[in-house]
């Protein structure tokens, strides 16, 4: 199965209508969802509670047609709560395999940042993979295996910060902010009053792909070339991270591949065969937010990275 650049944004069109049919607004959220399917990366939201994160991951499986897996992250959580253990079974005398909540294709790690970072490192090699070890046996993930996380932010109680190395497998770190007033009212009006939770199949949204046009659609990106000055574009953009004194850690090559990546899919998506400077800009500041460390003067000073960012984006050079 084959898919042309015009029918994957006809599916990506069905995708962001169905998603819609749960999900008041979030419209931004969506599309960098579907950049990261594309791409095959993964995404960490971050935002307060109540703004629909998880409902927001449940509805976009579903529109998807993917086994959906959700892992509560606790305190207490143990790494082989997340990918399962070989247990003895004393009828066969033999060892089974217990698979873990991870064995899916879209798992939502909620609130990832209330564990341990020792069972956070659990996700590296799936993530990573899309694999999983278990007693020195390695085990297969699917092919479309995706993670969305989500935390809260680092002022609250009880959270831990991630490792660098668990948040540079994330492709896009996205904040999730309070809708704007009429989106709320529209929210209140159509769920205030619903009782009990709420299931994306019981408000319409149903399966518009399954695992053979998915695999069609990711295919579909190879149709998509960057051309030299685009590729010269992200990596002056990406290095100008590292030069800049108001950071202490720049962002690394996989960054600018990642967002080379990214940048494809969201042309492909778009219908096009070719990236445009618009893709880079688009994409630079989820990309690269959660890869940057602020400096010491720059943290007293009150900057934040997403203006910084921003701020590099218009200051580099871009093709004409």
């Amino acid at each position: 199965m084959s898919m042309t650049l015009d029918e994957l944004r006809a599916l990506a069109e069905s995708i962001r209508a169905e998603t819609a049919k749960a999900i008041v607004g979030q419209d931004a959220m969506i599309d960098h969802l579907l950049v990261a399917m594309i791409a095959q990366g993964h995404v960490l939201m971050e935002g307060p509670p109540g703004t629909a994160k998880t409902f927001l991951a449940q509805s976009f499986a579903t529109a998807l047609g993917l086994d959906f897996g959700r892992i509560q992250f606790t305190p207490d959580l143990l790494p082989g709560d997340i990918l399962g253990s070989n247990l003895f079974n004393f009828q066969t005398s033999a060892f089974t395999l217990t698979r873990g909540p991870i064995f899916c294709e879209l798992l939502l790690a909620d609130e990832i940042n209330r564990t341990p970072p020792k069972t956070q490192a659990a996700l590296l090699e799936a993530m990573q993979e899309r694999r999983v070890t278990l007693d020195g046996e390695t085990h297969r993930l699917p092919t479309h295996f995706m993670v969305i996380a989500t935390q809260n932010p680092i002022e609250n109680q009880g959270v831990y910060p991630l490792p660098e190395a668990q948040l540079d497998r994330f492709l896009f770190k996205l904040l999730v902010p309070y809708p704007a007033e009429a989106e709320e009212a529209r929210i209140v009006a159509s769920y205030g009053q619903r009782q009990g939770p709420q299931r994306p199949a019981e408000l319409g949204v149903e399966a518009v792909a399954d695992a053979a046009t998915l695999t069609a659609a990711t295919a579909a990106l190879q149709q998509v070339s960057v051309a030299e000055e685009i590729t010269a574009y992200i990596v002056r953009l990406v290095r100008a991270t590292r030069e800049h004194s108001e950071l202490s850690v720049g962002a690394s090559p996989r960054a600018a591949v990642l967002l080379a990546n990214a940048a494809r899919a969201r042309a492909a998506l778009d219908g096009r065969a070719y990236t445009i400077p618009d893709d880079v800009k688009a994409l630079a500041v989820p990309v690269l937010r959660h890869r940057l460390t602020l400096s010491p003067a720059a943290e007293i000073e009150g900057r934040d990275l997403e203006t910084l960012v921003a701020e590099l984006v218009e200051s580099t050079e871009a093709p004409r």
